[in-house]
């Protein structure tokens, strides 16, 4: 590595640390719906782990209720 592209990358850390920028990281999304297998639009809240579309059918029926 060179010296300029050491610089570089110097100061885009230096830049990311002063706006206090944070790179989005996706570590916890290694679930699936325990329903339908969906990885996608995941309830993961209370440990639910169902995803959007499958939580609006049973919600109910574990005891959520709806108030709008």
């Amino acid at each position: 590595m060179s010296e300029r592209e050491h610089d570089t990358d110097a100061d885009a850390e230096t830049e990311a640390e002063r706006t206090g920028e944070q790179v989005a990281k996706r570590t916890g999304q290694l679930e699936s719906c325990q329903r339908c297998g969906r990885e996608q639009g995941l309830v993961g809240k209370y440990d639910i782990w169902l995803c959007r579309q499958c939580f609006r059918e049973i919600s109910r029926s574990m005891g959520f209720r709806k108030y709008s």
